[in-house]
């Protein structure tokens, strides 16, 4: 995260270099980082550039890359309202709000004028954007996870008890855009090394599981191997028995025969329930099954040990090498992380690297069966939308796991599963986060295929489950219908966004 000088002059740049300019394009390329490119011509020269927003907390920055990044495929909220409303904007003023690290920079279009406000604050960083008055138009990132005293359509208020030092000037031998080049890169390079670390630790960790596995594989491979003398222990009692069945004994549970290679006497366990037929083909039985897993064991021992030996080799060398990406390209470790990928983890990455993210199941319904566990979805907001599975995964879902002030959606006039939006105890969730939910009720509905739909949504403290009523069915009183235009990236976006359990 930059310092406040090193965000003074930031500005400072950004203003001598940029205010004038007009914006060709707005992009989120990746959650929690807003990029736009401004164009701007005077009389001395042309300056077209890519200014970069990022307010992730780690490395919240502001800067200057070369380039446009690649667009996701989706379109978020954030950059759709900025594209609805400040395309072709012209860039104002660029200014420290409040001697904090909180950069304004202030744009004109055909809609008024607007303030986008960046705000570094370690994890409550965020890029807000204002209106004209000072209200609160749209967050980049979740309030509820920066500053939840903050509102949309409120006025913005600054955070209040905050001293802060100058810091320290990374940058200070570099000014105007030369420095903001070289503030992105830095971030970039940063950025990088978490990857390769979180890789390096998603590898180690998926090798391990790996280790312990074939270690357990190898052990049992050699313990079969073990029992090669008792294989062939089995075939000799059974010969023995063959040729001594006039003296087995009706219940007894041992018989005493003679060896007839070496004339010493052998006593051999039966069944005492089994006839001395039986025995001998009970005996004979054993041997060829313990023969038949001896084969294929001495066919798997060379392969499970030459595995085990890759592991560990593997490790060694993660251990000690710096060339990561090399690593991460070997078939081996793309089929390890794939199938470790299918085992509880999911990852998501910066630009293709992938980072471990653990999957954590609610205590709610943790101890419920399987079967009874909603889908579970991330709007863009960060807020969760559960999905009930069937009617009494519905039941479940709306009478006893949503609670508080949880939203409860269902398609109006048509059957479909019941969609909870779990608000955190907000009284107005993000519009946005509202159609996500909207669209997920249309789509695990009857009218699935349907390019517009009626949503209904109430809070959960109006809906009701009559006594003795059938599975599935409830009551609602109040609410509203919410009339849906179907997004196809918006599902797209959310099927991604799934949270596996």
């Amino acid at each position: 995260m930059l310092s406040l000088i090193e965000l003074e002059a930031a500005a400072s740049a950004l203003s001598d270099t940029l205010v004038g300019g007009r914006v060709e394009r707005w992009l989120e390329p990746e959650r929690g980082r807003i990029a736009f490119s401004i164009y701007r011509r005077d009389e001395q020269d042309k300056i077209k550039c890519v200014v970069d927003l990022d307010a992730r907390p780690d490395v919240a920055h502001v800067g200057v890359v070369k380039r446009m990044p690649k667009a996701p495929s989706n379109l978020p909220s954030f950059v759709a309202y900025l594209r609805a409303h400040l395309s072709r904007a012209r860039l104002l003023s660029v200014a420290l709000r409040g001697h904090d690290r909180q950069l304004a920079l202030e744009f004109e279009s055909e809609d008024g004028q607007f303030k986008l406000l960046l705000c570094l604050f370690g994890r409550r960083s965020n890029l807000y954007l204002l209106d004209s008055d000072g209200n609160l138009l749209q967050a980049l990132r979740s309030l509820a996870e920066t500053r939840s005293e903050l509102a949309l359509g409120s006025p913005y208020v600054d955070p209040g008890g905050r001293s802060l030092q100058p810091g320290e000037n990374r940058f200070e031998a570099l000014s105007g855009l030369s420095m903001l080049e070289a503030i992105s890169a830095h971030y970039f390079a940063e950025l990088d090394e978490q990857a390769s670390e979180a890789d390096r630790r998603r590898l180690l960790s998926a090798l391990k599981r790996e280790r312990k596995s074939s270690q357990r594989r190898v052990e049992r491979i050699e313990g079969e191997l073990a029992e090669a003398e008792g294989a062939n222990t089995l075939q000799q009692h059974g010969e023995l028995l063959k040729a001594n069945l006039s003296r087995i004994v009706p219940g007894e549970s041992t018989v005493v025969v003679e060896d007839f290679e070496t004339g010493e006497s052998v006593e051999i366990r039966i069944d005492p329930k089994l006839s001395a037929k039986d025995n001998l083909k009970a005996t004979f039985k054993r041997y060829q099954k313990l023969l038949r897993r001896l084969t294929k064991a001495g066919g798997q021992v060379e392969s499970a040990r030459e595995g085990l030996q890759t592991i560990l080799d593997l490790e060694a060398e993660l251990q000690e090498t710096e060339n990561l990406e090399e690593i991460m390209a070997r078939d081996f470790v793309v089929r390890l992380l794939a199938r470790q990928s299918g085992k509880g983890s999911s990852s998501s990455s910066r630009s293709g690297v992938a980072v471990e993210r653990k999957s954590t199941l609610p205590a709610v319904y943790r101890d419920m069966p399987r079967k009874l566990h909603p889908r579970r979805y991330v709007s863009i907001d960060g807020f969760e939308i559960w999905v009930g599975r069937s009617d009494e995964g519905n039941d479940f879902l709306t009478t006893r796991f949503a609670r508080g002030k949880d939203l409860f959606f269902h398609l109006d006039g048509a059957p479909g599963s019941h969609v909870i939006l779990r608000t955190e105890g907000r009284e107005s969730p993000p519009s946005e986060s509202v159609l996500d939910a909207c669209e997920l009720a249309v789509h695990f509905s009857k009218q699935k295929n349907a390019g517009r739909a009626d949503v209904h949504v109430v809070p959960i403290k109006n809906v009701k489950k009559p006594k003795g009523a059938k599975r599935g069915l409830v009551y609602v009183t109040g609410g509203k219908s919410v009339h849906l235009r179907r997004d196809p990236a918006r599902l797209e976006r959310l099927q991604m966004a799934r949270i596996e359990d």
